[in-house]
C-alpha cells in the first residue's frame, strides 16, 4: 500500500533540500532512503563542518515530539551534532518560511559548532 502522504512528502522534501542547497551549500540533495538506520531527509548539510541531520514533514497532524525523537534518533544514526525539523507552514509555499523545530540542547549544539567552540552535548 502506498503512503498517502508519500507525493507531498517528497515533494517537501526537495523545497527544503533545494533551498538548502541554494542559500546554504550547494553540495545538499535529498536523501536517498537507507533503510532501518535512517539518516534523516537531506544529505550534505553542515555547519562548521559538523552533520545535521534535517527531517522534513509536510502532514495535516502535529506531532512534534514524536517528530524531535525522529530527527534525533537519526542524528545519532548519522552522527551528527544535531537533528532539525523542518516543517510545513500551512499557507506558506516559500522554502524559507517554514518552520523549523529542535530542543534547546541541539539549538546549542548547532550555535557552538558554528561559534568553533566544543561541541555541546547536553
Amino acid at each position: 500500500m502506498s503512503n498517502p502522504n508519500g507525493r507531498k512528502g517528497s515533494t517537501f522534501e526537495r523545497l527544503v533540500a533545494d533551498y538548502l542547497r541554494d542559500n546554504w551549500d550547494d553540495r545538499i540533495d535529498r536523501r536517498v532512503r537507507t533503510g532501518a538506520k535512517d539518516k534523516g531527509d537531506v544529505a550534505n548539510f553542515r555547519v562548521a563542518g559538523q552533520r545535521v541531520v534535517v527531517e522534513a514533514k509536510n502532514v495535516q497532524r502535529t506531532d512534534l515530539s514524536g517528530w524531535v525523537r525522529e530527527a534525533e534518533a537519526e542524528a545519532e544514526n548519522d552522527g551528527a551534532v544535531a537533528g532539525i525539523v523542518v516543517h510545513k507552514a500551512r499557507g506558506k509555499g516559500q522554502a524559507g518560511d517554514q518552520y523549523v523545530t529542535t530542543t534547546l540542547s541541539a539549538l546549542l549544539a548547532l550555535l557552538s559548532a558554528a561559534e568553533g567552540r566544543v561541541v555541546w552535548k547536553g
